[in-house]
């Protein structure tokens, strides 16, 4: 029988990718390329209300779920268990980071005190998850599954490379909404390639 929390974690990118455009879409002048994805939850926002209930909420929900059922199965295996824990810690921080927004513009000029707590929440959301996929590449190999291996490593590579990028991009302006959304994604994709492996655990009777 397939575990729903599996699920969860198969669903968390196609979700988030579903919320950027559809709140891009209502969102007047918007750039994915160029803008942050918190942007769009700003306080000054045309989807200010919206973007919170279709991202950072269901999201946080959806890898609470998965970062359960990864540990229920794994508890068994200390490394699996701290990177359950630390999806779990993701989920969390997307429920903060969702509840406190970004102040004008994301503007980190003079953040008020409701930016700095989004700030710090968006920060654990991306090292939580970097951490946990990375943490997989040992619990991988630890169960011999090549394909796990590999997947925590690209993915971890990825997101983990995004970071300067990112820091670049926002120095001159332009490009950071892209490497952002590499950067998350490929953190999501990570979750959604093991949610789908474990699935398939699941349903062939080695879990």
């Amino acid at each position: 029988m397939r575990n729903p929390l599996y699920l969860a974690g198969v669903i968390s990118p196609l979700w988030l990718a579903a919320a950027l455009i559809v709140a891009g879409s209502l969102y007047p002048g918007y750039s994915h390329i160029n803008q942050a994805m918190g942007l769009l939850g700003a306080i000054d926002a045309p989807t200010h209300t919206l973007w919170p209930w279709l991202s950072h909420f269901p999201l946080g929900l959806l890898l609470i779920a998965f970062g359960i059922g990864l540990y229920a199965h794994h508890a068994h295996l200390r490394l699996a268990r701290l990177s359950a824990s630390l999806v779990i810690v993701h989920g969390l921080a997307s429920l903060v980071a969702g509840y406190f927004s970004c102040d004008n513009g994301c503007s980190l000029q003079y953040p008020s005190t409701q930016q700095n707590l989004h700030t710090i929440a968006s920060v654990i959301m991306s090292a939580s998850l970097l951490l946990a996929s990375a943490l997989w590449i040992f619990v991988a190999r630890r169960e011999g599954r090549k394909g796990l291996i590999w997947l925590s490593l690209v993915c971890s590579l990825f997101a983990l490379g995004c970071l300067p990028w990112m820091a670049a991009a926002m120095d001159v302006g332009r490009g950071f909404g892209l490497f952002q959304r590499v950067n998350y994604f490929a953190s999501l994709l990570w979750v959604a390639g093991l949610a789908w492996a474990l699935l398939k655990d699941d349903r062939s009777g080695q879990i």
